[in-house]
């Protein structure tokens, strides 16, 4: 029967589809992201050496200009051949937020399994043959199971939590038993020292300086490995003091009111009033940031800190104010004292507070941007500017809404752009409505990518357009030696000749990457393409960026094989 009829008679199947990269639903046994072979088919043949020398795949689908390329190293330094590895299905991309509409199921008609028997044509001329995908589709895993025990039970980011948590919690139960007087007359005091603490966890200007010194002073040949891991898994897992000074402030803020209440003769009933509303905004914030409310309502979520967290900082200095102009003495306001005022903690507390909320605030700008969309699977936005490789940067159409984050393309001269995959309502906007201006954080700020200047030799492993974070690192020079893993969906049609002339034209990488095809070569285990690279090439660290479930399947891998790993965490 021709392959065309054949496929007529067979239900349409259903695949997710993340960052225009179409994958089924099915996991197999060997792994939790791997999709079966068909029962019946025969092991792929073994493919002739290659090594050395570039494989073109050309494909006749409409879908796919010209080729797409699958660039595999062989078991020598330096050459190329082609991968042989299980299939697996984590291909998405970077930055999955928690619309559910962002994980959606598409569902594709017999068009796309012909043109995957073309690509299969195609790959058998050169003898690979691609995984043939099964039909069955049981449930997998949530991505919010993934997210609540992303990469264990005992991260990082879970133990500073409870360790601010721990300490906060000791300290106020030393002051509630009377043997920390200083904590219990000013519980308030104790309350603001958290929020300036969580305050500056998230300061991207902050944190740039951070980043920044550590690379400074841990980057040597002579550091060990292991400070340098333990480092990078710190300054990852910030969030967690975040999560846990705000916590924290919380409980503080409760035991002040409580005290309040205890003498409520010596304190008047508006700043009881005002602190309790800064209480319930505070609470209002924890709740809406608890990872069920964050990952099913992102867009709450995002509103709610930012507006209630605003809102509480106005109050904050009503109630400092207020405070200092209170005579418990006399039972009445006075007038304030400058030198009475600049003794105050709580003053100078509100001001560092104040001052770094503002101060992503004062570099927002409406610039220009130049969108090009290669496929309607992803975009290409290009703004003035060169900026440093490893950075990061939000975008906005409506700054007050919602901000979305990308990593940066640049060469550090004129310019810098941002690969965007169409996923959700913005990223799909910008390729079916370009904007002309948008608005930006003059501020870039330092994520996992730019510690990987801390280490002689790195491995990154990219799915999708989770490759962008990795560009700059290819196009600036850099103290690493650097290695490449990138499985996408027809790199040239989907991502365009200057993403994979940037990948493959790298003279960082120097011959030491792979490009997997999925067009081509069906789906590949990303575990243990990243385990193998790292190995060949002798990589101190491997850093994924690609969607929950794939980051934390070769986070897991890497590190069963002995090889500190990093990928993105559901508060990164």
């Amino acid at each position: 029967m021709d392959r065309r009829d054949d496929m007529a008679t067979k239900p349409m199947m259903k695949f997710s589809s993340c960052r225009g990269v179409a994958f089924e639903l099915k996991p197999s046994p060997p792994s939790p992201f791997a999709v079966d072979v068909c029962p019946a088919e025969p092991p792929p043949a073994p493919a002739p050496s290659t090594a050395g020398r570039w494989i073109w795949l050309p494909l006749s689908s409409s879908r796919y200009s010209s080729f797409s390329r699958n660039v595999i190293p062989a078991a020598s330094d330096g050459g190329f051949g082609r991968s042989r590895s299980r299939a697996s299905s984590h291909f998405c991309d970077l930055d999955v937020v928690g619309d559910d509409e962002e994980d959606g199921v598409s569902v594709l008609d017999d068009g796309h399994d012909v043109e995957m028997g073309v690509a299969a044509a195609a790959a058998a001329e050169v003898g690979v043959k691609p995984v043939v995908k099964a039909a069955a589709a049981p449930a997998r895993q949530s991505r919010l199971s993934v997210i609540l025990f992303d990469q264990g039970l005992f991260t990082v980011y879970k133990r500073l939590f409870m360790l601010c948590v721990a300490l906060n919690a000791a300290a106020l139960a030393v002051a509630a038993a009377g043997h920390f007087p200083y904590a219990k007359r000013h519980a308030a005091v104790f309350s603001m020292g958290n929020i300036l603490a969580l305050t500056l966890c998230r300061s991207e200007a902050v944190l740039r300086g951070v980043f920044w010194l550590a690379v400074a002073l841990l980057g040597r040949p002579w550091v060990p490995v292991v400070a340098k891991t333990g480092v990078t898994a710190i300054l990852q897992s910030l969030g967690g003091v975040h999560s846990g000074c705000g916590v924290s402030s919380v409980a503080w803020l409760v035991y002040a009111l409580v005290q309040a209440l205890r003498h409520r003769d010596a304190m008047p009933p508006e700043i009881v009033a005002v602190a309790s509303s800064i209480l319930g905004l505070l609470a209002l914030s924890c709740m809406a940031a608890f990872p069920l409310v964050r990952h099913l309502h992102h867009n709450v979520f995002e509103r709610t800190h930012r507006f209630a967290g605003w809102s509480a900082l106005a109050l904050l200095w009503t109630f400092v104010v207020l405070s200092a102009g209170y005579d418990q003495q006399s039972t009445s306001y006075v007038p304030l004292a400058g030198a009475a005022l600049a003794r105050r903690q709580d003053l100078w507390l509100a001001v560092a507070i104040t001052f770094f909320t503002i101060l992503p605030w004062l570099t927002v700008r409406r610039v220009p941007v130049a969108v090009t969309a290669p496929s309607t699977h992803a975009s290409i936005l290009t703004f003035q500017g060169g900026v440093k490789a490893g950075l990061l940067g939000r975008i906005s159409r409506s700054p007050l809404s919602e901000w979305h984050a990308f990593g940066i393309i640049s060469d550090g001269r004129s310019t810098h752009a941002m690969l965007a995959g169409a996923v959700g309502d913005f990223t799909r906007g910008l390729v079916t409505d370009p904007p002309s201006h948008l608005w930006v954080r003059g501020v870039r700020f330092a994520g996992l990518p730019y510690l990987i200047n801390m280490y002689r030799r790195a491995t990154m492993v990219a799915t999708g357009s989770g490759i962008c974070v990795f560009l700059s690192l290819l196009m600036q020079p850099t103290p690493a030696e650097l290695s490449l893993v990138w499985v996408a969906k027809g790199v040239e049609a989907n991502y365009g000749e200057d993403i994979k002339a940037a990948v493959t034209g790298s003279k960082n990488l120097a011959g030491r990457v792979v490009v997997h095809d999925t067009a081509v070569m069906g789906r590949p285990d990303v575990r243990e393409l990243a385990v193998g690279a790292a190995r060949r090439w002798g990589a101190e660290v491997v850093v994924v960026t690609s969607n929950p479930e794939g980051s934390r399947d070769v986070v897991s891998g890497c590190r069963k094989a002995g090889m500190p790993a990093f990928g993105p965490i559901w508060d990164s």
